[in-house]
């Protein structure tokens, strides 16, 4: 286990987090994010220290980048490194653990299922452990639409079949059925946040999309449209309006303030809960393409492919009971903005690697 130091931390006394009752103590919650480095995790752990949590960061490094978590201390360890999670919760006094680390890419994993299976079910059983030996109970969880596979209505409820047609959702909807049984058996609080396609860039931290390789259709859109490159478009002649899969984008920010919802609602005492994370309007691949195009003002040069192994034609969200329950509401519903912001980003990383 290597511990990168950073420049700063943010302090149990700043105001702003949620006070947990220790004794005749209130300490500062403190949060374990795993997978800080990646995307999500880089912006949720952002967002967690504005409001003035502690926070204490995982990542291996392997997929995340540094650079996006940089002057916050880290700890670079794998989870299946189960003694030092122990150390590390011990050590910071962790309240509740957000989950994000996991591989992500749906066709990867049906080219690959083992590692899909070894490393998202695995490192989470080992992360389980962890918390179980240090008495950590309470935990967000990065899960996915991915668990519904083609689903049988749309927008999608939580209560939906589960039935993923990939080893990508397979392996998320696993660790679901793995919360619940621990919810029962051992106390351990969770709450299951099921994504829809998250995307842009964070505008106070200013991170955004860095996959590599990248497989996320905006940002790979709009590198198209900067460099005349075409993308792929993978299948047009899908039972949808123009041809082409249908999904509902969420802006990070916006799945960020989801996790500090749910969050908040464990370290209240709230109960085990599962909910979807999506803005509840579905846009074409197409439309995706012609939103960006007036955004760049350029066109986005594609090709059409075959379809991709795993891809269901439509996944657009029923988010109601976040709303309802959490009282969720997003900041950037509208695609343009959504896609705006990523421009900007792009726009960003462009110049500074000049």
């Amino acid at each position: 286990m290597n511990f990168i130091l950073g420049t700063q931390r943010a302090s149990r006394c700043s105001p702003g987090g949620i006070p947990i009752a220790i004794g005749t103590l209130s300490l500062m919650a403190n949060i374990l994010v795993t997978g800080a480095g990646g995307y999500i995790g880089a912006v949720t752990a952002h967002v967690l220290i504005r409001r003035g949590y502690q926070v204490s960061l995982i990542d291996d490094l392997s997929r995340g980048h540094h650079h996006s978590v940089a002057g916050i201390p880290i700890y670079k360890l794998n989870l299946l490194e189960t003694d030092a999670l122990v150390d590390v919760l011990v050590k910071e006094r962790c309240d509740a653990v957000i989950h994000f680390a996991a591989y992500i890419a749906v066709g990867e994993s049906t080219q690959n299922p083992e590692l899909y299976f070894s490393n998202n079910i695995g490192c989470t059983l080992s992360l389980l452990a962890a918390m179980r030996q240090a008495d950590v109970r309470r935990l967000v969880f990065s899960s996915t639409a991915a668990v519904y596979g083609i689903p049988d209505v749309t927008p999608i409820p939580e209560e939906a079949r589960i039935a993923p047609v990939s080893p990508y959702g397979e392996s998320k909807a696993t660790v679901e059925r793995i919360l619940m049984w621990l919810d029962r058996c051992s106390g351990l609080r969770s709450i299951v946040l099921r994504y829809f396609n998250a995307c842009g860039s964070d505008p106070d931290s200013r991170l955004g999309e860095e996959h590599e390789p990248e497989t996320h259709l905006i940002p790979l859109l709009l590198r198209a449209a900067a460099t005349g490159q075409p993308i792929t478009v993978f299948g047009d002649d899908y039972a949808t309006p123009d041809g082409t899969c249908i999904r509902d984008y969420i802006h990070v920010t916006d799945l960020a303030e989801a996790h500090v919802l749910a969050l908040e609602t464990l370290l209240a005492g709230g109960p085990s809960d599962v909910f979807n994370v999506g803005t509840g309007v579905g846009h074409s691949v197409k439309e995706v393409f012609r939103a960006a195009e007036r955004i760049t003002g350029r066109r986005v040069p594609f090709e059409v492919g075959p379809r991709r192994s795993g891809d269901a034609p439509v996944l657009v969200a029923n988010s109601g009971k976040l709303k309802q329950k959490l009282g969720w509401k997003p900041k950037f519903p509208e695609l343009t903005d959504i896609i705006a912001t990523a421009w900007q980003f792009e726009m960003s990383r462009a110049a500074t690697s000049l």
